[in-house]
């Protein structure tokens, strides 16, 4: 079982890591590093580089498999002569963010300033402090003002989906071994911000067996009615459909009955990797983190008031809500399996009232 040390070291080196759609390199390297200082979980990589880690030896259940995605919106160079760099956006921020912001190449320490930015397109051009070793494929990142975390919060640069990842890592590292745990196992998809397309292709190709309850793990742009700290959040749904309702309530219900604080929302800010397996016919269900500055957008809420300016910011999460999702998880994989007692409950709450309707 990981100390809580442990998942919050794991948590902070995760969402330190360069990521982009498609140029996931750095999270797969550390993970598989991960992976491999345990020779009870076996790693495999399907078609599309999707990572599925499960526990080796025989399960009697069928597979709860959490979800979580390894990118997160970045800048990709495109091309650069040494002082320009031409770069691809993945991932979706405002445009206004752009403006004249400042970005760091993180394998040349090369930091520039964008000059242009097509939103259409998504593509743009960075002016380089200084001459510097930038190559096609390089990531870059915001350069944030300097934050201070709360206290019980957390800052780093992708929580958005990284935090989902070790939370889920963690999970499986508690799960190891326990009896009632060795069907669960770990799913990390590739380039989610580009359209759940790792996702779609781990769905289509059926990386996972087809009785799998998929359980995709998410960082969820908070709001007043889901707020940073008030525990991990059930989501019913998020902007595109509502989830498997019976894989949903039985979580619910197992989660309550232990009493662990979480919440219970719909999250539709976005859409997430659940309602992709949910397409492809998965029964699929959600849990998140409650997340500020949601893609680095600092100032969110206040610039779509027209009331702030848009700065970039280093994303924020509570710790204890990331130490309730790594419990929740494991009680959902648990839950999975659970007779449905609804039925018999609406009988007895019909046998024991229905005279009023004579």
């Amino acid at each position: 079982m990981p100390s809580r040390s442990a998942a919050e070291k794991w948590l902070a080196e995760l969402t330190n890591l360069p990521t982009a759609s498609g140029h996931e390199d750095a999270v797969v390297d550390w993970v598989q590093r991960w992976v491999g200082r345990r020779p009870d979980l076996r790693l495999v990589r399907d078609s599309g580089g999707n990572i599925l880690i499960t526990q080796k030896g025989r399960k009697i259940r069928h597979p709860v498999v959490a979800v979580a995605h390894m990118d997160h919106p970045a800048f990709v160079a495109i091309s650069s002569d040494g002082r320009e760099v031409s770069f691809e956006f993945r991932g979706g921020v405002n445009p206004e963010y752009f403006e004249a912001a400042r970005v760091r190449f993180q394998r040349a320490d090369a930091v520039g300033r964008v000059r242009s930015y097509d939103p259409g397109e998504q593509t743009g051009i960075i002016e380089m402090a200084k001459p510097g070793l930038v190559d096609e494929g390089d990531i870059g990142m915001w350069v944030f003002r300097s934050q201070r975390a709360r206290k019980g919060r957390f800052l780093a640069p992708a929580c958005d989906d990284l935090a989902g990842a070790a939370a889920a890592l963690a999970a499986l590292d508690n799960a190891r071994g326990r009896s009632g745990l060795r069907h669960f196992g770990v799913l990390l998809t590739r380039a989610e911000e580009m359209g759940f397309v790792g996702a779609i292709h781990a769905a289509k190709t059926a990386t996972l067996d087809k009785e799998s309850r998929v359980i995709s793990i998410e960082t969820s742009r908070a709001s007043a009615t889901a707020p940073i700290g008030a525990g991990p959040v059930i989501r019913i749904g998020d902007a595109i459909t509502v989830f498997d309702a019976e894989l949903t309530n039985r979580i619910a219900r197992a989660v309550a009955s232990q009493g662990l604080i979480h919440q219970r929302k719909l999250m539709d800010g976005g859409g997430c990797e659940a309602t992709a397996f949910g397409v492809f016919g998965y029964r699929a269900t959600g849990l998140c983190l409650a997340l500020g500055n949601w893609h680095n957008r600092g100032n969110l809420d206040e610039f779509e008031a027209g009331t702030g300016q848009p700065v970039p910011k280093m994303e924020e999460i509570s710790l204890d809500d990331y130490h309730g999702l790594i419990d929740l998880l494991l009680v959902a994989a648990a839950a999975a399996d659970q007779p449905d007692d609804l039925v018999a409950r609406f009988d007895i709450l019909y046998e024991e009232t229905r005279s009023v309707l004579e």
